[in-house]
Protein backbone atom coordinates (compact mmCIF):
# COMPACT_ATOMS: atom_id res chain seq x y z
CA UNK A 1 0.00 0.00 0.00
CA UNK A 2 2.89 2.25 0.93
CA UNK A 3 4.25 1.64 -2.99
CA UNK A 4 1.24 2.03 -4.09
CA UNK A 5 0.99 5.69 -2.42
CA UNK A 6 4.26 6.76 -3.13
CA UNK A 7 3.68 5.84 -7.26
CA UNK A 8 0.16 8.08 -7.19
CA UNK A 9 2.27 11.16 -5.43
CA UNK A 10 4.75 10.77 -8.08
CA UNK A 11 2.43 10.63 -10.80
CA UNK A 12 0.72 14.18 -9.41
CA UNK A 13 3.64 15.62 -9.01
CA UNK A 14 4.96 14.79 -12.50
CA UNK A 15 2.01 15.98 -14.11
CA UNK A 16 1.28 19.24 -12.38
CA UNK A 17 2.38 22.18 -13.80
CA UNK A 18 6.14 23.50 -12.96
CA UNK A 19 5.70 26.49 -10.53
CA UNK A 20 8.54 29.63 -11.70
CA UNK A 21 11.55 29.80 -9.90
CA UNK A 22 10.38 32.09 -7.46
CA UNK A 23 6.63 32.75 -7.04
CA UNK A 24 6.42 36.41 -7.36
CA UNK A 25 3.20 38.47 -9.02
CA UNK A 26 4.04 40.45 -12.51
CA UNK A 27 2.35 43.56 -13.86
CA UNK A 28 1.35 44.93 -17.11
CA UNK A 29 3.62 47.66 -18.87
CA UNK A 30 1.98 51.02 -16.67
CA UNK A 31 2.01 48.37 -13.60
CA UNK A 32 -1.50 47.14 -14.28
CA UNK A 33 -2.45 44.86 -11.54
CA UNK A 34 -0.74 46.90 -8.80
CA UNK A 35 -3.39 49.31 -6.64
CA UNK A 36 -2.18 52.59 -5.58
CA UNK A 37 -3.48 53.97 -1.86
CA UNK A 38 -5.51 56.46 -3.95
CA UNK A 39 -7.14 57.63 -6.98
CA UNK A 40 -4.56 57.98 -9.72
CA UNK A 41 -5.24 59.99 -12.44
CA UNK A 42 -3.73 61.29 -15.69
CA UNK A 43 -2.10 64.23 -17.31
CA UNK A 44 -1.71 63.51 -21.81
CA UNK A 45 0.54 65.77 -22.97
CA UNK A 46 2.93 65.99 -26.18
CA UNK A 47 6.97 65.49 -25.14
CA UNK A 48 9.35 64.80 -28.02
CA UNK A 49 6.78 64.85 -30.75
CA UNK A 50 4.90 61.97 -28.45
CA UNK A 51 1.88 61.67 -26.85
CA UNK A 52 2.52 60.88 -23.51
CA UNK A 53 0.31 60.41 -20.22
CA UNK A 54 1.65 60.68 -17.08
CA UNK A 55 0.01 59.19 -13.52
CA UNK A 56 0.02 61.27 -10.76
CA UNK A 57 -2.11 60.99 -7.38
CA UNK A 58 -3.74 64.69 -6.58
CA UNK A 59 -4.77 64.33 -2.56
CA UNK A 60 -6.69 67.12 -0.94
CA UNK A 61 -7.15 67.21 2.64
CA UNK A 62 -10.54 67.99 4.74
CA UNK A 63 -8.77 70.84 5.81
CA UNK A 64 -6.44 72.57 3.77
CA UNK A 65 -3.66 74.97 5.10
CA UNK A 66 -3.25 76.35 1.88
CA UNK A 67 0.26 74.83 1.10
CA UNK A 68 1.16 72.05 -1.34
CA UNK A 69 3.88 69.65 -1.39
CA UNK A 70 4.80 67.46 -4.07
CA UNK A 71 6.75 63.96 -3.69
CA UNK A 72 9.20 62.81 -6.23
CA UNK A 73 10.00 58.74 -6.53
CA UNK A 74 13.71 57.15 -6.38
CA UNK A 75 14.43 55.04 -9.37
CA UNK A 76 13.57 51.77 -7.50
CA UNK A 77 10.40 53.29 -6.23
CA UNK A 78 7.11 54.84 -7.17
CA UNK A 79 4.44 57.53 -5.93
CA UNK A 80 2.84 54.53 -4.55
CA UNK A 81 5.98 53.84 -2.11
CA UNK A 82 5.27 57.48 -0.34
CA UNK A 83 2.10 56.23 1.08
CA UNK A 84 2.41 57.35 4.80
CA UNK A 85 3.88 60.48 3.91
CA UNK A 86 1.08 61.35 1.50
CA UNK A 87 -1.43 60.70 4.84
CA UNK A 88 0.55 62.48 7.20
CA UNK A 89 1.06 65.72 4.96
CA UNK A 90 -2.90 65.70 3.89
CA UNK A 91 -3.63 65.00 7.83
CA UNK A 92 -1.52 67.99 8.50
CA UNK A 93 -3.59 70.18 6.02
CA UNK A 94 -1.36 69.84 2.55
CA UNK A 95 -2.92 69.15 -0.82
CA UNK A 96 -0.24 66.70 -2.42
CA UNK A 97 0.88 65.84 -5.66
CA UNK A 98 2.48 62.39 -6.09
CA UNK A 99 3.37 61.93 -9.76
CA UNK A 100 5.34 58.82 -11.33
CA UNK A 101 7.69 60.37 -14.05
CA UNK A 102 7.65 59.35 -18.13
CA UNK A 103 9.53 56.26 -18.24
CA UNK A 104 8.49 54.99 -14.49
CA UNK A 105 5.94 52.24 -13.08
CA UNK A 106 2.15 54.04 -13.96
CA UNK A 107 3.17 56.51 -16.71
CA UNK A 108 4.08 55.65 -20.38
CA UNK A 109 7.42 54.50 -21.05
CA UNK A 110 8.55 55.57 -24.92
CA UNK A 111 11.42 53.65 -25.98
CA UNK A 112 13.05 56.34 -28.24
CA UNK A 113 12.76 59.36 -25.49
CA UNK A 114 15.76 61.47 -25.21
CA UNK A 115 15.77 61.18 -20.88
CA UNK A 116 17.24 63.73 -19.33
CA UNK A 117 16.43 65.51 -15.74
CA UNK A 118 15.97 68.43 -17.50
CA UNK A 119 13.61 66.98 -19.23
CA UNK A 120 11.42 64.54 -16.16
CA UNK A 121 11.87 68.50 -14.17
CA UNK A 122 10.21 69.82 -17.44
CA UNK A 123 7.41 67.49 -17.55
CA UNK A 124 6.74 67.61 -13.62
CA UNK A 125 6.75 71.83 -13.92
CA UNK A 126 3.97 70.97 -17.10
CA UNK A 127 2.15 68.74 -15.04
CA UNK A 128 2.18 71.67 -11.77
CA UNK A 129 1.32 74.13 -13.95
CA UNK A 130 -1.77 72.16 -15.75
CA UNK A 131 -3.16 72.05 -12.17
CA UNK A 132 -2.77 75.48 -10.85
CA UNK A 133 -0.25 74.53 -8.74
CA UNK A 134 2.09 77.60 -8.78
CA UNK A 135 5.49 77.22 -5.70
CA UNK A 136 4.64 73.74 -3.87
CA UNK A 137 7.11 72.04 -1.58
CA UNK A 138 8.80 70.01 -3.51
CA UNK A 139 10.09 66.67 -1.99
CA UNK A 140 12.58 64.21 -3.78
CA UNK A 141 13.51 60.65 -2.52
CA UNK A 142 16.88 59.12 -4.39
CA UNK A 143 16.76 59.87 -7.82
CA UNK A 144 13.67 61.73 -6.86
CA UNK A 145 15.75 64.32 -5.23
CA UNK A 146 18.17 64.01 -8.17
CA UNK A 147 15.58 65.35 -10.25
CA UNK A 148 14.19 67.92 -6.85
CA UNK A 149 17.39 69.72 -7.20
CA UNK A 150 17.48 70.09 -11.27
CA UNK A 151 13.59 71.39 -10.60
CA UNK A 152 15.02 74.46 -8.26
CA UNK A 153 17.86 74.91 -10.44
CA UNK A 154 15.50 75.54 -13.60
CA UNK A 155 12.27 76.70 -11.66
CA UNK A 156 13.35 78.95 -8.71
CA UNK A 157 10.61 81.27 -8.64
CA UNK A 158 8.37 78.03 -8.55
CA UNK A 159 8.92 76.44 -5.58
CA UNK A 160 8.42 77.17 -2.16
CA UNK A 161 11.24 74.94 -0.52
CA UNK A 162 13.07 71.71 -1.15
CA UNK A 163 13.71 68.85 0.63
CA UNK A 164 16.11 66.31 -0.02
CA UNK A 165 15.75 62.51 1.03
CA UNK A 166 19.28 60.84 0.04
CA UNK A 167 19.01 62.07 -2.92
CA UNK A 168 21.84 60.72 -5.15
CA UNK A 169 23.60 62.97 -7.88
CA UNK A 170 25.53 64.42 -4.17
CA UNK A 171 29.15 62.79 -6.66
CA UNK A 172 30.12 62.17 -9.65
CA UNK A 173 30.79 58.60 -10.27
CA UNK A 174 32.24 58.41 -14.12
CA UNK A 175 35.12 61.42 -12.60
CA UNK A 176 35.45 59.50 -9.31
CA UNK A 177 36.38 56.62 -11.83
CA UNK A 178 33.59 53.83 -12.25
CA UNK A 179 33.91 52.97 -16.08
CA UNK A 180 30.90 53.52 -18.30
CA UNK A 181 29.18 51.50 -20.02
CA UNK A 182 27.06 52.09 -23.10
CA UNK A 183 23.46 51.16 -23.84
CA UNK A 184 23.61 47.44 -25.05
CA UNK A 185 25.61 46.79 -21.85
CA UNK A 186 22.87 48.77 -19.43
CA UNK A 187 20.23 46.91 -21.24
CA UNK A 188 21.83 43.07 -20.66
CA UNK A 189 21.88 44.42 -16.65
CA UNK A 190 18.29 45.82 -16.85
CA UNK A 191 17.24 42.18 -19.02
CA UNK A 192 18.39 40.22 -15.98
CA UNK A 193 16.62 42.18 -13.53
CA UNK A 194 14.46 40.41 -10.91
CA UNK A 195 12.81 39.94 -7.55
CA UNK A 196 16.31 38.33 -6.13
CA UNK A 197 18.84 40.78 -7.59
CA UNK A 198 16.39 44.37 -6.65
CA UNK A 199 16.39 42.99 -3.22
CA UNK A 200 20.28 41.98 -3.09
CA UNK A 201 20.71 45.54 -4.39
CA UNK A 202 19.22 47.09 -1.52
CA UNK A 203 19.69 45.30 1.29
CA UNK A 204 23.26 45.83 0.74
CA UNK A 205 23.57 49.03 -0.15
CA UNK A 206 19.64 51.14 0.92
CA UNK A 207 19.41 49.24 4.21
CA UNK A 208 22.95 48.14 5.42
CA UNK A 209 21.58 44.35 6.10
CA UNK A 210 18.66 45.43 8.17
CA UNK A 211 15.60 44.12 5.86
CA UNK A 212 12.49 44.18 6.94
CA UNK A 213 9.41 41.72 5.31
CA UNK A 214 7.20 44.64 4.50
CA UNK A 215 10.05 46.17 2.50
CA UNK A 216 9.11 42.66 -0.22
CA UNK A 217 5.77 44.60 -0.99
CA UNK A 218 7.94 47.19 -3.11
CA UNK A 219 10.40 45.13 -4.71
CA UNK A 220 7.67 42.99 -5.78
CA UNK A 221 6.31 46.38 -7.43
CA UNK A 222 9.24 47.02 -9.22
CA UNK A 223 10.28 43.29 -10.24
CA UNK A 224 6.62 42.55 -11.24
CA UNK A 225 7.11 45.92 -14.03
CA UNK A 226 10.31 44.45 -14.94
CA UNK A 227 9.40 41.04 -15.89
CA UNK A 228 5.68 41.24 -16.67
CA UNK A 229 4.20 41.52 -20.06
CA UNK A 230 5.98 45.09 -20.74
CA UNK A 231 9.40 44.03 -19.99
CA UNK A 232 10.43 45.35 -23.17
CA UNK A 233 9.88 48.85 -23.30
CA UNK A 234 10.49 48.77 -19.15
CA UNK A 235 14.06 47.73 -19.52
CA UNK A 236 14.68 49.94 -23.09
CA UNK A 237 13.87 52.94 -21.31
CA UNK A 238 15.51 52.10 -17.76
CA UNK A 239 18.53 51.24 -19.32
CA UNK A 240 18.29 54.99 -21.02
CA UNK A 241 17.52 56.10 -17.16
CA UNK A 242 20.60 54.13 -15.66
CA UNK A 243 22.60 56.59 -18.64
CA UNK A 244 20.93 59.60 -17.57
CA UNK A 245 21.59 58.75 -13.27
CA UNK A 246 26.14 57.69 -14.52
CA UNK A 247 26.13 61.16 -16.97
CA UNK A 248 23.79 63.84 -15.18
CA UNK A 249 24.85 64.41 -11.57
CA UNK A 250 24.41 67.68 -10.09
CA UNK A 251 27.00 67.69 -7.37
CA UNK A 252 28.64 70.30 -9.34
CA UNK A 253 25.54 72.93 -9.27
CA UNK A 254 24.79 73.02 -5.38
CA UNK A 255 25.86 76.65 -4.81
CA UNK A 256 23.53 77.32 -7.89
CA UNK A 257 20.59 75.63 -6.07
CA UNK A 258 18.46 79.53 -4.56
CA UNK A 259 15.30 77.57 -2.61
CA UNK A 260 15.79 77.06 0.99
CA UNK A 261 16.78 73.57 1.30
CA UNK A 262 16.58 70.64 3.59
CA UNK A 263 18.53 67.50 3.37
CA UNK A 264 17.18 64.48 5.39
CA UNK A 265 19.66 61.91 5.22
CA UNK A 266 20.44 58.01 6.62
CA UNK A 267 23.75 57.53 7.88
CA UNK A 268 23.90 53.92 6.46
CA UNK A 269 23.16 54.72 3.08
CA UNK A 270 25.55 53.94 0.81
CA UNK A 271 24.30 53.86 -2.42
CA UNK A 272 26.59 54.24 -5.56
CA UNK A 273 24.95 53.33 -9.00
CA UNK A 274 28.06 51.98 -10.98
CA UNK A 275 29.73 50.96 -7.80
CA UNK A 276 29.70 47.15 -8.38
CA UNK A 277 31.65 47.65 -11.66
CA UNK A 278 34.25 49.65 -10.01
CA UNK A 279 37.26 48.92 -8.73
CA UNK A 280 37.52 47.95 -5.32
CA UNK A 281 39.21 50.49 -4.40
CA UNK A 282 36.74 53.46 -5.89
CA UNK A 283 34.09 51.33 -5.16
CA UNK A 284 34.91 51.72 -1.07
CA UNK A 285 35.29 55.35 -1.34
CA UNK A 286 32.01 55.76 -2.87
CA UNK A 287 28.66 56.45 -1.53
CA UNK A 288 29.54 57.73 1.98
CA UNK A 289 26.18 59.41 2.91
CA UNK A 290 27.31 60.87 5.80
CA UNK A 291 29.72 62.79 4.35
CA UNK A 292 27.58 63.69 1.06
CA UNK A 293 24.78 64.82 3.29
CA UNK A 294 27.21 67.41 5.06
CA UNK A 295 29.32 68.62 2.37
CA UNK A 296 26.23 69.14 0.10
CA UNK A 297 24.55 71.24 3.27
CA UNK A 298 28.20 73.28 3.30
CA UNK A 299 27.77 73.85 -0.35
CA UNK A 300 23.71 74.83 -0.67
CA UNK A 301 23.22 78.04 0.68
CA UNK A 302 21.29 78.30 3.86
CA UNK A 303 20.48 74.22 3.98
CA UNK A 304 19.95 72.82 6.96
CA UNK A 305 21.04 69.09 7.75
CA UNK A 306 18.84 66.53 9.76
CA UNK A 307 20.42 63.12 10.15
CA UNK A 308 18.97 59.86 11.05
CA UNK A 309 22.15 57.68 12.41
CA UNK A 310 20.48 54.42 12.33
CA UNK A 311 18.57 54.68 8.86
CA UNK A 312 19.94 53.89 5.32
CA UNK A 313 18.60 54.72 1.61
CA UNK A 314 14.73 55.25 2.22
CA UNK A 315 13.83 56.40 6.01
CA UNK A 316 10.39 57.22 4.88
CA UNK A 317 9.74 53.58 4.79
CA UNK A 318 12.17 52.56 7.30
CA UNK A 319 11.12 54.16 10.01
CA UNK A 320 7.77 56.38 8.77
CA UNK A 321 6.52 57.70 11.66
CA UNK A 322 9.48 59.17 13.05
CA UNK A 323 10.74 60.66 9.15
CA UNK A 324 7.13 62.06 9.22
CA UNK A 325 7.12 63.68 12.24
CA UNK A 326 10.10 65.00 11.34
CA UNK A 327 9.16 66.70 7.84
CA UNK A 328 5.83 68.18 9.65
CA UNK A 329 8.65 69.87 12.18
CA UNK A 330 10.51 70.60 9.53
CA UNK A 331 7.52 72.09 7.21
CA UNK A 332 6.19 73.93 10.06
CA UNK A 333 9.51 75.87 10.55
CA UNK A 334 9.90 74.27 13.97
Amino acid sequence: MMRIALIAIACLLIGAPSLPAAEHPTYGPELQGFDYPYEVQRYSFTSQGSDVTMAYMDVKPQSPNGRTAVLLHGRNFCAATWETTIAALSNAGYRVIAPDQIGFCKSTKPIGYQFSIQQLASNTHALLTSLGISRPIVIGHSFGGMTTMRYALMFPEAVERIVLVNPIGLEDWQAAGVPFVDLDQQLKAEKATNFDSIKRYEERFYYAGQWKPEYDRWVEMQAGLWTGSGTEAVTKVQARIAEIIFTQPVVHELERIAVPTVLFIGQLDRTAPGANRAPPDVASRLGNYPELGRAAARRIPNAKLIEFADLGHAPQIQAPERFNAMLLEVLAGR
